[in-house]
């Protein structure tokens, strides 16, 4: 198991580059079980996330290579089942269910892993299939959907804008016979970008990036060639980076629109955030203030980008309040940040982060991927050396962060614990 190793109290400086949203790519590659014929991916993270779900379409009868950050995929002999030893590591594993039912009229999928940050049920994606026509077992751990007169267009509603639920619905509905209508849909980039995937594929699909997306169903989705979107919570870490260490730097392929929520956040913190040559300037103006959020769906302020600011704050004058309200065991990084002096007060859901004077190097571990982040932006900034022990949470969502962080300026290197 590797740890990282950080010594802190230095400002960052130079040009740090963004990868491929894994939080997009993952359901994009999982959208090759509905497509007939080679699909080429462009700007794929190398992320363990990645080659575990490689695995899991070979598993399901695809042919898969991962070159650089270039997969392809082609459909050979397509299997049904989603064994749990590749499940039980991955989360977005059960979007296999909507591509499998539309395509094969079965699916059995173990009930997912993942990070331990709550509750993430997948009752909303099985309401909405059953809509659709699906009927469901589960059977030793396993869902077991069928739908043996194929999937059929209906209106669905979800409760709340579940972006997991939006995919998997997407998938099936592109391959549904007749108009699928998702209302209070998901709104977030990924969702977006996995409608535009489909598109290129030859899917019929209208309102995706606002709360009702429309689909008319095709006979079939055949390959192309696709770019996955930069990682918009990469590139907020790095911004978080700038401003936690006091340096400037240039996040090259940084998505703006994307992240206006949390752009908005730390210019209100002082920080100076503007389009630049070579990608977006950041850095600090006079001083770095406490500020109050509220993590949101899209395009509210992301919970995955609370962590980083969370330690961004904790070097910050005055103080600022955090409320999360889409995960209910999302503050478990608050112990290890006090553990480097950081004064924060937890009550229910909400955190009360005053501003101390400096951050101090301690050995920290890591439980789950944002916090993961974390601890290694406080690190950056702490007198001394902090140790990040269990970064195989940090590599599911980060490509080699050390060595960006090492080219602009970051005393941090990775070492077996």
């Amino acid at each position: 198991m590797d740890k990282l190793v950080i010594e802190g109290g230095r400002p960052l400086s130079g040009t740090i580059k963004v990868s491929g949203a894994k939080n997009a790519a993952l359901p994009i590659l999982l959208a090759a079980l509905a497509v007939e014929g080679p699909i080429t991916y462009t700007n794929v993270p190398r992320l363990r996330d990645i080659h575990t779900t490689l695995k899991l379409l070979e598993i399901l009868g695809c042919a898969s290579s991962f070159e650089g950050n270039t997969a392809k995929v082609e459909m050979c002999d397509l299997k049904i089942e989603a064994p749990y030893d590749l499940v039980k590591t991955m989360r977005a594993s059960v979007l296999c269910l909507g591509p499998l039912l539309a395509r094969m009229g079965e699916a059995k999928v173990s009930l997912p892993g993942g990070c331990a940050i709550g509750a993430r049920p997948v009752d909303l994606h099985l309401k909405g299939l059953e809509a659709m026509g699906a009927t469901f077992d589960l059977d030793a751990g396993y869902i077991h959907g069928t739908c043996k007169d194929g999937l059929k267009g209906a209106h669905i509603q979800f409760d709340f804008p579940t972006v997991g639920g939006t995919e998997n619905l997407l998938m099936a509905a592109a391959l549904a016979e007749g108009e699928t209508m998702l209302v209070n849909a998901a709104r977030e980039p990924e969702v977006v970008d996995l409608a535009k995937f489909l598109i290129a594929c030859g899917a019929k699909i209208t309102g995706h990036g606002t709360s009702v997306i429309t689909v008319q169903g095709v006979e079939k989705l055949t390959g192309c060639e696709y770019r996955i979107m930069p990682d918009r919570i990469e590139a907020g870490t790095f911004l978080c980076a700038a401003a936690i260490t006091d340096g400037e730097l240039i996040v090259e392929d940084c998505p703006l629109f994307e992240l206006e929520a949390v752009v908005q956040k730390l210019r209100e913190m002082g920080m100076t955030i503007e389009e630049a040559e070579g990608g977006v300037l950041c850095r600090r103006g006079n001083g770095l203030n406490g500020a109050n959020v509220t993590t949101l769906p899209f395009p509210g302020y992301p919970t995955d980008m609370q962590a980083q600011i969370m330690a961004t704050m904790c070097v910050a004058q005055g103080a600022g309040m955090i409320k999360e309200t889409i995960f209910e065991n999302r503050f478990m990084h608050v112990q290890e940040l006090r553990r480097m002096g950081a004064d924060i007060t937890l009550d229910g859901r909400t955190a009360m982060v005053r501003g101390v004077t400096e951050l101090r190097g301690a050995p920290v571990m890591a439980s789950d991927l944002r916090a993961s982040a974390s601890l290694v932006l406080a690190g950056l900034a702490a007198k001394g050396v902090t140790e990040v022990q269990r970064i195989y949470h940090l590599d599911r969502g980060y490509e080699r962060i050390e060595n960006k962080l090492l080219a602009v300026g970051g005393h941090i290197r990775r070492e077996k614990e």
